[in-house]
């Protein structure tokens, strides 16, 4: 379908809570695709919900197996999700977060070490998986993002867990 341009923060469209899809219709597959050509396309993305391209929706795609991190851990490949809800958390860990969306930080966020996850898949089949780790935490940061939450608000202490990026 087509790479879309990601929204940067402060961007109002990034602070909204996202409506659900009530019919799968042609809008949902096409929100799927350019998701998965817009995380393709950055090359270092792990995961984009449907707000940091403007559309507000329940909707996001994580893939971690491409990642370092997503490689040393069972993940399962590239999730795409309509709808997604956490219905189960256990653990806590943090670790270093960035976002395509605030591209010039990253910081540490403590988020639950396993999930199970609710969602309809892209063929609107009822999906329920348990994921660990780094799969995770890419798709709680995700669905953060439906709710207008940034990694950024999750941060305990601006001051010692935000952290500027190098630039290259």
């Amino acid at each position: 379908m087509a790479v879309k341009e990601v929204l940067i923060y402060p961007d109002a469209h990034l602070k909204k809570i996202c409506a659900p899809i009530d019919n799968f219709t042609e809008s949902a597959p096409q929100i799927l695709q350019d998701l998965v050509d817009t995380m393709i396309a950055a090359g270092h993305s792990v995961g984009i919900a449907a707000p940091q391209i403007g559309d507000l929706y329940r909707v996001a795609v994580v893939d971690v197996s491409n990642s370092k991190l997503g490689k040393k851990q069972k993940n399962h490949g590239l999730l795409q999700m309509v709808n997604p809800e956490i219905i189960e958390k256990e653990g806590s860990q943090t670790i270093r977060e960035g976002c395509m969306s605030v591209p010039d930080y990253t910081g540490n966020v403590t988020r639950s070490e396993s999930i199970v996850v609710r969602f309809l898949d892209q063929n609107q089949q009822l999906q329920v998986i348990r994921c660990e780790g780094f799969e995770a935490i890419a798709i709680q940061h995700e669905l953060d993002h439906l709710d207008g939450f940034l990694f950024l608000d999750r941060i305990s202490s601006l001051k010692t867990d935000l952290f500027r990026r190098k630039q290259k």
